[in-house]
C-alpha cells in the first residue's frame, strides 16, 4: 500500500534562547523560567503507569513543570484497557486554549488522540499558536496507533489525521508497528528493515524520527534518531538522512507498561534544557533504561507493571 505523506513544512526552529518571548502587558520583562513548562496532551491511566499520569511523573523527574490536557478518559490497569470515554473536540480545544491563553508552553508531548476529530483539533491548535507569532514550543508526537496486542486503535480517517499531525511535530517517536502504519508498510522484523522504514518516512515527511526498537528481540535494545536532510524531497534517496543510534543492553523485565509514553515525555522535557535532539534523546534513553530496571521494585499491579519514573531522585528502599 502506498500512502501520500504530508510534508513537514515548519521552518528550521532556532535555539530556544534565540526565540522572541511573548510579552506580558501586566509587568516588565519576564525573566527566564526556573523550569521548562511542558504540556502533555494524552489519555489517562488511573493506575498511573501510562498516559498523562506517566507523563507528569516523567516531567517531574527531569526538572520540568508539567501540565496536562486530557483527550480521553481510559479505564485501564496493568492488564489492559477496559473502557474509553472521549469528551470530544470542543472540550479538548477548551482545555488547550485555557493553557496557552495563560501559560507560555516550552514543549508539548502529544500521545493518545483517540479519534480523528481530536487529532484535527490538536493540529488546528498548533497552527493557531504558530499564526499568533509567539514562541513556538518544541513538539514531540508519540503516535499511539497500535495496541501491544497488534490491534489497530484508530480507523483510517484518524490514522491519516495522525499523519497530518506528524507534519507539525519536531520529532515523531513510533514503535515498529506504528512506524509501519505511518508509512503504509508491513511491520519491520529486523533492525536494518526498521532503519530503512524510518529513513524513508523521515525523507518523505520531513519529520525527525526517534525509532524505538523495543519490539525486536536480542541482547540489545537499540533506538535511533533519524534526521532527514534539509531541502525538497525530489530525487532524494532514503540514505540522505543522518542516523544516530543509541544502544543499550535489553532489560529482561515484564514491567514495561508506559515505556513509549515515558520516553517521548522525557524527550519533550529535556529538549528545552539541551542543545540538540541528539543530546536530549541520548539522555532520555539512558533514563528509561534505568526506569525499566527499577520497575519490579514498585510492586504496582499484578499484570505488566509500570517503570519507575523516580528511580534516580527517590529510589525504592531495599528491604
Amino acid at each position: 500500500m502506498t500512502l501520500a505523506l504530508p510534508r513537514h513544512t515548519s521552518d528550521p526552529v532556532p535555539a530556544r534562547a534565540d526565540r522572541d518571548r511573548r510579552p506580558d502587558p501586566g509587568r516588565g520583562p519576564d525573566p527566564a523560567p526556573s523550569r521548562p513548562r511542558v504540556l502533555s496532551v494524552a489519555g489517562t491511566d488511573p493506575t498511573g503507569g501510562a498516559g498523562i499520569q506517566a507523563d507528569l511523573k516523567t516531567f517531574c523527574a527531569h526538572g520540568a513543570y508539567g501540565m496536562a490536557v486530557t483527550t480521553a478518559l481510559v479505564a485501564q490497569n496493568t492488564h489492559g484497557v477496559r473502557s474509553v470515554h472521549v469528551p470530544g473536540p470542543a472540550f479538548l480545544r477548551a482545555q488547550l486554549d485555557a493553557v496557552s491563553d495563560d501559560v507560555e508552553v516550552d514543549a508539548v508531548k502529544i500521545g493518545m488522540v483517540a479519534d480523528e476529530a481530536n487529532a484535527r483539533t490538536v493540529g488546528e491548535w498548533l497552527d493557531d499558536l504558530a499564526a499568533a507569532g509567539g514562541p513556538r514550543p518544541w513538539v514531540v508526537l508519540d503516535p499511539v496507533m497500535v495496541a501491544t496486542s497488534g490491534h489497530r486503535l484508530l480507523d483510517a480517517g484518524a490514522e491519516q489525521a495522525v499523519r497530518d499531525l506528524a507534519a507539525r511535530a519536531d520529532v515523531v517517536t513510533p514503535n515498529l508497528p506504528e512506524l509501519a502504519v505511518l508509512g503504509g508498510r508491513e511491520p519491520a522484523t529486523t533492525w536494518d528493515d526498521a532503519l530503512c522504514q524510518a529513513t524513508s518516512y523521515a525523507a518523505a515527511s520531513g519529520a525527525v524520527v526517534l525509532l524505538k526498537g523495543g519490539h525486536l528481540t536480542g541482547r540489545t535494545s537499540p533506538d535511533a534518531l533519524v534526521v532527514p536532510a534539509p531541502g525538497p524531497t525530489s530525487g532524494r534517496v532514503p540514505g540522505a538522512a543522518t542516523v544516530t543510534t543509541f544502544d543499550a543492553e535489553r532489560v529482561d523485565t515484564p514491567h514495561t507498561h508506559g515505556t513509549g509514553c515515558s520516553l517521548s515525555a522525557a524527550l519533550a522535557a529535556l529538549r528545552p534544557q539541551r542543545a540538540s535532539w541528539e543530546e536530549a534523546a541520548r539522555e532520555a534513553k539512558e533514563w528509561l533504561t534505568g526506569a525499566l530496571r527499577a520497575g519490579a521494585a514498585l510492586r504496582v499491579g499484578t499484570g505488566r507493571g509500570p517503570v519507575d519514573h523516580l528511580h534516580r531522585s527517590a529510589p525504592v528502599p531495599r528491604g
